[in-house]
């Protein structure tokens, strides 16, 4: 028992006593409370290792092993009762506190309830007032049937308050109206009138305006007849038939008083602008609105526009401008320079005048998309126009093609400031602008430029331009052909030989056109220097000119074709759709002409002629130098084909009668000009085979019959003989020229041809000649070295395979022995009978053995 206490009262002061090793020590319990358990930081785990740390001895939790005492529960014990009995404390403690927090919460639970209530019922009698009060607004039939019109009434009297507002005024509109006739009638004068201009303001002066406006019309009607003109018999006359004569001149008076208040309207408009007083300046556009529909200020303000006389200043400038740019303007090699500089200056002067006058314009007339309108017309009307006119002029001086560059130029960048204006909407920026100024401005700008393009103007400028290049380009190519008359003897002389009217006709229009008085210097001097000449070339009648002149020139028609697709590009930009089919057709019929039969055409006949010439050739081989022209006129065709078929034809398709027109006329002149091609080829492969046949012809009969010693057969089986020595050199020399000017298919054709031309010519030179056994090994050689030559030949597959392998067959035939050739001829079928030809011309043909194969057959 007193051990008992002593634990007890331990607990309770907190503390424990431990006796280790003989000594007494003393360990005080854990101190916590409510916080301790709130915090956030509190871990039930971490509480629990608190105490039981706490409760361990020093010693025990560190020194040697050796060195401690048994373990002693006790003061741990101790520890978790006094934790224990403070947990138990603090629980009671906390359930007062929670007892105390629920009951002040039912007693704000009870208060808020009695205060939702109070305000229901305040609620429930506003709305039940607002209900009253707007079925009395608008006169709702109550159950007694009663109706409460009391809003009704009210808007009735206000209706009819502002009714008598209205006649009151109309009244005294009308008795001050009576009272200014009767003082214009009776006294000659508007002074109350006058008053009321003076002192009354911008809304006095809208007033007297209407007033005036009413005057003369009573003044048409009551006195017709009073005038100054009207003498006093008239007068007098007048009076006695209808009393109500004024012995004044009324409308005189009202005219001149209407006028004196729109001059003085004017001008105070034009001085509220010199000042930028824009209010003012709006109170004076309203009253001046009623006279003639406001033309008189809108005419003011935009005639004294900054923008006007700064343009009017420009205007009497000259077109000056760069030597240079003028000269790019007129190369049809070189890029246009653009729009000419002063006339882009004032586009550029004119976007910025135009956004910021349309503001000022908005700020200042309440009817602002008229005055907008008629300032755009003003701009360009005026100002565009008239710069438009002198660069078009002063291009026009220069050459043709510097005028259609300016025009394109020019249309293309009025073009873009008429967008631009568009989308930066004016008097509505930032959105687009409305579709009255939308239609102005296209309007505008379609009638600055429709003088050049009235009918056909147009499009026979182009014609005139691209038929000035052509013939400048072709000048010497067309002389060179006229001239030459004669049979030619070598390529470049045959180029001569075609001289057609069409040529002669077309160079006899140029130099005419060319020594004409209204082309421009500028222009003569570039169409010289196109056509190769010099100045004084010009004045020439006989013109030099070289067989280089009369060659085809792919460089050349690139820039025909160059020249021809920037004038479609114009056309599509600058005539618009509708026309375009037939302007296309008019511009290919003359590129047909010109590049199709003046150039392609001419040159082709050329060539055909003089391979023609060459086949009857007997005491040299045949000139086939014309073959270095068909790889250009191959490659110009081509050109012209596509461009035909990928850019001219699909801007045809929307009038379908004019692309079928189109169609015939491309498919007419490409089938000339590709048969003329195939004539060549032909004609060329005719020259070539015949001089391989009088190659042949040369052969000597014991070429084929050597002698049987050792040396003549040695010397015989060292080379091929020179028959055929001959046809290799010349066909090998064929083949290469023929490679240097086709090329693909058209190549193909023409080796495999010559192929089988040789082919052919070989057989049949064969069955003249009487083979010996020797021979044949000379036959061999030869026919080895034909099927060598064409083996490295780019046939493809136009030649069939194995095509030369028959004349070594038949050189085989020569060498073999009987029972061999028996085989031979057994199986080879159809053909049988014709190596039996060749079997005749053994030289051992009528040995047994052979007899015998050939009496099998």
């Amino acid at each position: 028992m007193p051990a008992q206490a002593a634990d007890t009262e331990s607990i309770l002061s907190q503390g424990t006593t431990t006796t280790i090793g003989g000594r007494s020590m003393s360990t005080r319990g854990p101190v916590f409370n409510l916080d301790t358990f709130s915090s956030k930081d509190y871990i039930v785990k971490d509480f629990i290792e608190s105490l039981s740390d706490s409760a361990l001895p020093i010693s025990r939790r560190s020194g040697p092993a050796s060195q401690q005492a048994a373990f002693d529960p006790k003061p741990l014990i101790r520890t978790f009762e006094h934790a224990l009995a403070r947990l138990g404390s603090l629980s009671e403690e906390l359930e007062l506190h929670e007892n105390e927090l629920s009951g002040a919460v039912r007693r704000a639970e009870a208060q808020h309830n009695q205060n939702v209530e109070s305000l229901g019922r305040k609620l429930e009698q506003a709305i039940e007032n607002f209900q009253r009060l707007d079925s009395s607004l608008g006169g709702v039939t109550s159950d007694s049937g009663d109706q409460d019109s009391g809003g009704n009434v009210a808007v009735r009297i206000g209706e009819q308050l502002e009714e008598l507002d209205r006649q009151r005024q109309r009244a005294q509109d009308a008795k001050f109206l009576i009272q200014c006739w009767l003082e214009v009638s009776e006294k000659g004068n508007l002074s109350t009138l006058e008053d009321v201009r003076r002192f009354g303001g911008g809304d006095g002066k809208v007033r007297c305006a209407n007033i005036a406006r009413q005057l003369l019309k009573i003044s048409m009607r009551l006195d017709p007849e009073n005038s100054p003109q009207v003498n006093g018999g008239r007068a007098a006359n007048g009076a006695k038939r209808r009393g109500t004569q004024s012995r004044y001149p009324t409308r005189d008076i009202i005219e001149k008083f209407l006028e004196g208040l729109e001059n003085d309207l004017l001008e105070q408009f034009d001085q509220f602008r010199l000042r930028d007083n824009y209010d003012s300046m709006r109170e004076c556009a309203v009253a001046l609105r009623d006279f003639s529909d406001g033309a008189s200020v809108m005419a003011l303000y935009v005639n004294q526009n900054e923008f006007f006389i700064e343009a009017n200043e420009l205007l009497n400038e000259e077109i000056v401008g760069d030597d240079e740019s003028w000269d790019r303007l007129q190369d049809p090699d070189a890029e246009p320079p653009g729009v000419e500089p002063s006339l882009q200056s004032l586009v550029d002067r004119v976007r910025e005048t135009v956004q910021k006058v349309s503001f000022d314009i908005k700020r200042v007339f309440p009817y602002h998309e008229e005055v907008l309108v008629r300032f755009l017309q003003r701009v360009f009307q005026q100002s565009i126009q008239q710069r438009l006119e002198m660069v078009l002029d002063r291009a026009n001086q220069l050459s043709s093609l510097a005028f259609l560059r300016s025009l394109q130029a020019a249309r293309s960048y009025i073009a873009g400031l008429v967008d631009d204006l568009k989308s930066h909407g004016l008097t509505e920026h930032p959105e687009p602008v409305s579709s009255q100024v939308a239609a102005t401005l296209d309007q505008q700008l379609d009638d600055l430029f429709v003088p050049y393009f009235i009918g056909s103007s147009y499009i026979e400028r182009e014609k005139k331009n691209l038929e000035e290049l052509y013939s400048s380009l072709l000048l010497k190519f067309t002389i060179y052909h006229s001239r030459r008359r004669k049979m030619p003897t070598t390529y470049f002389a045959s180029l001569g030989q075609r001289g057609k009217e069409l040529i002669a006709s077309a160079r006899e229009a140029y130099m005419e056109r060319l020594d004409s008085t209204d082309l421009p210097a500028s222009q003569r001097a570039m169409l010289i220097r196109i056509a190769g000449l010099k100045e004084t070339d010009s004045e020439k009648k006989d013109i030099e000119v070289t067989d280089e002149d009369g060659r085809l020139s792919l460089p050349n028609a690139k820039r025909m074709l160059k020249w021809l697709a920037e004038g479609v590009g114009r056309g599509l930009e600058l005539s618009g759709g509708n026309e375009t089919p037939k302007d296309v057709q008019a511009l290919l019929n003359l590129l047909l002409s010109h590049m199709g039969e003046i150039y392609l055409e001419t040159a082709l006949d050329a060539a055909s002629d003089h391979a023609a010439s060459q086949e009857n050739m007997t005491k040299s081989p045949p000139d086939l130098t014309h073959l270095s022209s068909l790889r250009t006129a191959i490659s110009i065709l081509h050109l012209l084909q596509t461009s035909t078929q990928t850019v001219l034809l699909p801007l045809a398709t929307p009038n379908l009668t004019i692309r079928r027109e189109i169609e015939k006329a491309t498919s007419n002149t490409l089938s000339t000009l590709e048969a003329k091609i195939s004539t060549i080829i032909n004609r060329t492969l005719d020259a070539a085979l015949a001089w391989v046949s009088r190659c042949l012809a040369l052969q000597k009969k014991t070429d084929f019959r050597p002698k049987d010693d050792n040396d003549s057969l040695a010397a015989a089986m060292a080379t091929e003989t020179p028959a055929c020595a001959a046809v290799t050199q010349f066909l090998s020399r064929v083949a290469t020229q023929a490679s240097a000017a086709l090329d693909g298919r058209n190549l193909s054709v023409f080796l495999s041809e010559l192929a089988r031309g040789l082919r052919s010519a070989v057989l049949e030179h064969l069955r003249k000649f009487s083979v010996s056994l020797a021979g044949g090994l000379v036959v061999s050689k030869d026919m080895t070295k034909y099927v060598d030559l064409v083996r490295g030949w780019p046939t493809g597959e136009e030649l069939e395979p194995g095509a030369m392998d028959v004349l070594v067959e038949v050189a085989n035939i020569f060498v073999i022995g009987p029972e061999a050739l028996r085989e031979r001829l057994r199986g080879g079928g159809s053909d049988s009978m014709e190596l039996r030809q060749y079997v005749l011309k053994r030289e051992d043909v009528g040995s047994v053995g052979v007899q015998a194969v050939l009496s099998a057959l």
